[in-house]
C-alpha cells in the first residue's frame, strides 16, 4: 500500500487566522490574494491610529459574550463601528473581522444586504422618508422629491443617501428613500435617526429639517426622544446609559399612535372577542426529524 504524506488543511482565511493562512499554505498559493491582510502592519488587531480604542475593543468583547457564538455578534458591532465613524468603513470591516475571526468578505456581505449599515459617512440626522405604495399614494413621493430639492445645492437636487452639510457635523443631514416603515396608518411617514414623524406633509417636513439643520432636536411623535446618528447607533449595538434616569430619558416616550389602537379599542367598547379555540381541536401532525 502506498503510503500518502499527512497533509495540513490549510484554514479558512480570516484577520487572526492569517499567519495560520501563511505557514499552512503551498508555497504556490497567492496568500495575499485571499488574505484580507494586504498591508504590512495589518496582522496587529489594532494600530495607534485605529479610530477603534481601547474603549470600543472592551465594548465588541462585551458583545461576543452575550452570544453562544462570536459571529452572531456581527449585526450589533457594525451598529458599534457606526456609533464610532458615523457609517462602517474598510477599517470598521476589518476591526469586525478581526473581532469575530471573520474574512472580511463575510462581514462585507453583511454590511451590503443591510440598508441601516451606511458605506459613506453619515449627517449627524439620518432622515428617511417613506415613499412605498401607500405612503406614496398619500405624498410620500411628493415629500421626498421636496426634501431633496430644498436641501440640494446649484439647482441639483440632494440624492438619495447623499449628505447636505458636512458629514457628522452639527446640523447635517443624509436623506433617503425608505422602504415600509410600518406605519401604513399614520401615512405619509418619515423617520429622523429612526424615531417617526407621522402624518407629514411637504411643509411640515421642510419645517422638520430646517429645525435640525439649525441644531435643534423636534420631538417625534411618538417614541423616544431624538437623539443624533452616532447615539442612536450606539443604542442599537446595545450600549445605554447605567443610571436609571439617565436610561428612562434616553428612551422613555410613548410607543403607539390612538389610530393603530382604534381597532382593540372599538373591540373593547363593544364588547367583541374572537372566538376561543376548543380545547379538543385537531392539531396538525409533525414529523419528527
Amino acid at each position: 500500500m502506498t503510503e500518502h504524506p499527512e497533509v495540513t488543511p490549510t484554514p479558512r482565511p480570516g484577520s487572526r487566522l492569517a499567519e495560520q493562512t501563511h505557514a499552512a499554505a503551498d508555497d504556490q498559493v497567492d496568500v495575499m490574494a485571499i488574505s484580507p491582510v494586504r498591508e504590512e502592519g495589518m496582522l496587529e488587531e489594532s494600530t495607534a491610529d485605529s479610530p477603534f480604542g481601547p474603549d470600543i475593543v472592551a465594548k465588541a468583547k462585551d458583545l461576543i459574550g452575550r452570544y453562544p457564538q462570536s459571529r452572531s455578534a456581527l449585526l450589533p458591532m457594525l451598529h458599534l463601528v457606526q456609533s464610532v465613524q458615523g457609517f462602517v468603513s474598510q477599517e470598521g470591516i476589518t476591526f469586525c473581522a478581526e473581532q469575530l475571526d471573520l474574512s472580511e468578505a463575510e462581514v462585507s456581505a453583511v454590511v451590503t444586504f443591510y440598508t441601516m449599515y451606511k458605506r459613506k459617512p453619515c449627517g449627524e440626522h439620518l432622515v428617511s422618508v417613506c415613499t412605498n405604495t401607500l405612503c406614496a399614494a398619500l405624498g410620500g413621493d411628493a415629500i421626498y422629491r421636496r426634501l431633496a430639492e430644498h436641501l440640494g445645492e446649484d439647482g441639483r437636487p440632494l440624492g438619495h443617501e447623499e449628505v447636505a452639510g458636512t458629514p457628522g457635523e452639527r446640523g447635517s443631514v443624509m436623506l433617503e428613500h425608505a422602504e415600509c416603515l410600518a406605519a401604513c396608518d399614520l401615512a405619509p411617514v418619515l423617520q429622523v435617526n429612526y424615531e417617526y414623524f407621522d402624518k407629514q406633509t411637504e411643509e411640515s417636513a421642510v419645517e422638520l429639517v430646517d429645525a435640525l439643520r439649525r441644531g435643534e432636536k423636534p420631538q417625534p411623535s411618538r417614541g423616544a426622544p431624538l437623539a443624533d446618528f452616532k447615539s442612536v447607533e450606539l443604542q442599537l449595538a446595545g450600549f445605554f446609559p447605567e443610571e436609571e434616569d439617565a436610561y428612562r430619558a434616553d428612551v422613555d416616550g410613548p410607543s403607539r399612535a390612538v389610530e393603530t389602537v382604534r381597532g382593540a379599542q372599538l373591540a373593547a367598547d363593544r364588547g367583541w372577542t374572537a372566538p376561543s379555540m376548543p380545547d379538543d381541536a385537531p392539531l396538525p401532525e409533525v414529523e419528527a426529524k
